[in-house]
C-alpha cells in the first residue's frame, strides 16, 4: 500500500524545546565535560500542525511520544551539538512527515476467469504427479 506523497511541512523553531545534556556511552574527557547530546521535546497538542496530522501522531503507538503528547527525541550520534541538532530535528521532521502521509485505501480486486482455471489447472497436474508416487508393489 502506498502513501499518497505529503507536501513538507515546516515545523517552527518557537514550538521546539532543546536542552543540552551530556552523552552516555565511551569517548573519554570530551563526553565527560562537555554537553553535547541533546534532548528536543516537541508538543503535539500546542504546535501549530493541522488538526488530522496530529490526530495521526497522537494516535501512533511511537516510544518516543509521552503519554502527554510530547515527542521526546535524545540525539547523541555525533560529538557536536549543531550535528546532534541538525539530526534530531531530521529524525522529527521525519515522524512529521510520515503522520502527514495519507495511506491511498486498498481496492479490492477478484482474479479473471482465466486466472482461476490456471490456477485449478496447476492443481491438478500436481495432484495426478503425486498420485504417481507410491509403494511399487512386485
Amino acid at each position: 500500500m502506498g502513501a499518497a506523497p505529503a507536501a513538507t511541512i515546516d515545523i517552527p523553531a518557537s514550538e521546539i524545546v532543546w536542552s543540552a545534556i551530556r552523552a552516555q556511552g565511551a569517548g573519554g574527557q570530551n563526553v565527560n565535560k562537555v554537553s553535547t547530546a541533546l534532548h528536543l521535546r516537541f508538543d503535539i497538542r500546542a504546535s501549530s500542525l493541522p488538526d488530522e496530522v496530529k490526530a495521526r501522531l497522537l494516535a501512533r503507538s511511537d516510544q518516543r511520544i509521552t503519554a502527554e503528547g510530547v515527542v521526546v527525541i535524545k540525539a547523541q550520534r555525533y560529538r557536536s551539538q549543531e550535528q546532534n541538532r541538525a539530526d534530531a530535528l531530521a529524525r522529527l521532521q521525519e515522524i512529521v512527515a510520515e503522520a502527514a502521509a495519507v495511506e491511498t485505501p486498498r481496492k479490492p480486486t477478484r482474479p479473471s476467469r482465466s486466472a482461476k482455471r490456471r490456477r485449478v489447472d496447476s492443481k491438478v497436474k500436481r495432484g495426478q504427479l503425486k498420485a504417481t508416487r507410491g509403494r511399487i508393489v512386485g
